[in-house]
Order: C-alpha cells, then structure tokens, then sequence
C-alpha cells in the first residue's frame, strides 16, 4: 500500500483490478451483470470506485448493500479514505440509526434493510442509477426480497436500474438466469501455499499449555 502524498489518496493494488476494464464495459453494455470474486480479491472497495466512471453524477447515485453494519461502514470509510476524502462527500453510508451523506454523495453503502425501506418511500428509486449487491453468497430473507424489488422497480418503472450482483463462492450461474441472462465475470483471489504440520500429542497437557510450543514451531 502506498500514499499519494500531493492528494492524499491511498493507492492499493488487487487481484480483482486486473478485470475492472471487462467489467465497466459489460457495465455499460448490460442492465445485469454477476461478479464472482474470491475472498480477498478486493470486490468490495475497488468495484464500486471503478463503477464511478461508468455511472455519470447525473444519472443518479449508487447503492451498495452490505450484509451487516460493520461490513457497511468500514467499507464506506476505507473507501474514502482511498479518495483522500472525509466521509459523507463522495463515499457515504446510511444504517440504522446512523448516516453519513450528502448532495456530493454518489456511492452510498447500507444495508439490506435500509434499501427495503427506502424503496417503501421512494418505489421508483428516483435518483439512484445502480443497486450492487455484495457479498450475495450470504443470502438472506432481506438480500432475496431487496432483490426482487428492484427487478420489479426495472420490469415495471425504470428500466435504466442497473443491479450487479457480487459473490465469493456463490455459483453465477442460477443466478445469471434470474437476471434474464446477465454476463458472469470471474476473478481469481489472492491465495496463498498453505501446509499443514502436526504436533506430537501429549494427553497430559491442555490445549493452552501445549498452543506456545505449536506457535512457535509455526514461525520457525
């Protein structure tokens, strides 16, 4: 990780760069699109900064919907972080309870909640352009019926939504076909030589007596 000194924007690099150029393009192309990201590929905070080149100011706002307020508000702030910006400009969140955004906000981060919600108060999603459903392999009663509501909100009244659906294990391929035949993009993660050592056993001794030596071992 490096620091852009002059803008104060912190520059990473991550598996999942190498496929942000097929993605905006399918992005462009297509009103669905699946991403599947292994864990650490880095989907969560490069794919929306990426889609804010794609997604013009004026077409609307993007919703990304995390799975727990943590996930929400620490990807919000990293996110800007790596703008160099204070949350609430750019990047922002909105969870229970809790929110951080503004006139300048154009990628917003909440939970499915939130968005169930907010589509009770605003059923076309007037001035949202895109809905991301991340980390989509965590399916939930909420994340199933927020989905349905947006693909009702397009079928019915904008048919411009565009939704991308994000996951690290989940098959895209069922869900490719519940939207209508959406590209699947794959990227590999960031994965690393596991092996697998076993201590010799000494019944007569608990596991926290016998966890220094093992640790140890480990770092050797």
């Amino acid at each position: 990780m490096q620091k852009d000194l002059k803008n104060g924007r912190i520059l990473t690099s991550c598996p999942i760069d190498e496929i942000l150029p097929e993605l905006k393009e399918a992005i462009r192309k297509h009103s669905s699109v699946v991403l599947q990201a292994a864990p650490g590929a880095g989907k969560t905070t490069r794919v929306p900064l990426a889609l804010l080149d794609v997604i013009p100011p004026e077409k609307g706002r993007i919703l990304m919907l995390e799975p727990r307020k943590l996930a929400a508000v620490s990807a919000a702030r990293w996110m800007a972080k790596t703008l160099g910006e204070e949350i609430g400009q750019t990047l922002g969140y909105s969870i229970r309870f809790d929110s951080r955004v503004s006139k300048e906000t154009r990628v917003e981060v909440m939970t499915e909640g939130i968005l169930t919600r907010r589509i009770l108060a605003n059923p076309d999603l007037a001035g949202v352009a895109m809905v991301i459903f991340d980390e989509f392999h965590e399916r939930s009663l909420q994340t199933d019926l927020a989905l349905a509501l947006c693909l009702d909100i397009r079928r019915a009244l904008r048919e411009d939504l565009k939704i991308l659906v994000m996951s690290a294990t989940l098959d895209g391929g069922p869900v490719a076909a519940l939207l209508n035949g959406a590209p699947v993009i794959p990227s590999r993660g960031k994965a690393f030589p596991v092996e697998e050592r076993y201590c010799v056993d000494h019944p007569d001794q608990s596991v926290t007596a016998r966890l220094p030596d093992a640790v140890g071992r480990a770092l050797q």
